[in-house]
């Protein structure tokens, strides 16, 4: 028996807690009656549905993905581009990218059908480090190191403060690489920030995503996770709600 808000956010249909405000505003019925109690808890035979739609109760499943350059971090595309999850026909499960990467950038991507875990991993409040190596045009110079570390003012916002290190200079391409570790996810927010310090990207990879990283991967390959290392995600989310706290 679990509570009918994890099996929701499992099941994909919304966080846990926007779950919980479905439950409470009468949206969600099991085996027929509709249920507003929080504490509810549901088993395998139960049938919920959620507007009068069933949820499938599928056993939630966890991969991760070194993303190819030129493909959507979606599950479809009105434009008939290519898709992440086009890339794994042999799942029957309905998985789905937690968070995005850009069109033309490359790396770590989890896919999973897991709501609650999924949403918990992109929320900026949990300190999720999410590492990236940047091609950027130009010397970067110790200054500009300086402000992606200590957090730029992009659209109104001071991003949190980063972990920057310069891999190296290339003084004949007048190219640098960068490593930057961050833990929000804005849109584009890695290339706006070196676009606002002088620095257009060229390329970016994402080497890490929490405890995960792309050991053993080509671009467009993927594996399923390791049940210790779904739980060390788990257990780092944790850890940082506790910190906050």
């Amino acid at each position: 028996m679990e509570r009918l808000q994890k099996v929701m956010a499992h099941a994909g249909v919304a966080s846990r807690r926007k779950s919980e405000e479905l439950i409470l505003k009468g949206h969600v019925k099991v085996n027929g009656k509709v249920v507003t109690e929080l504490g509810t808890q549901v088993g395998n035979s139960d049938k919920v549905e959620v507007d009068g739609i069933p949820i499938d109760r599928e056993e939630p499943v966890y991969f991760l993905l070194n993303k190819p350059r030129n493909m959507i971090s979606a599950v479809s595309d009105d434009k008939d581009r290519q898709v992440v999850t086009d890339l794994f026909p042999q799942v029957e499960q309905r998985i789905y990218p937690v968070g995005r990467l850009d069109y033309d950038t490359t790396g770590a991507l989890i896919l999973t059908n897991d709501g609650e875990l999924s949403q918990m991993l992109m929320h900026p409040k949990f300190h999720i480090d999410k590492t990236y190596v940047a091609k950027v045009e130009g010397l970067i110079n110790n200054r500009s190191l300086s402000k992606l570390e200590k957090g730029i003012v992009i659209e109104g916002r001071k991003t949190a403060p980063a972990k920057v290190k310069l891999l190296s200079a290339d003084k004949i391409k007048n190219v640098s690489m960068v490593e930057l570790t961050i833990h929000e996810g804005r849109n584009q927010q890695v290339k706006n920030m070196f676009k606002a310090v002088g620095h257009p990207v060229q390329k970016l990879k994402r080497e890490t995503y929490g405890t995960l990283n792309l050991s053993g991967l080509r671009p467009g390959e993927w594996r399923e996770l390791k049940s210790f290392e779904i739980n060390q995600l788990r257990n780092l989310v944790e850890q940082n709600k506790k910190e906050i706290n």
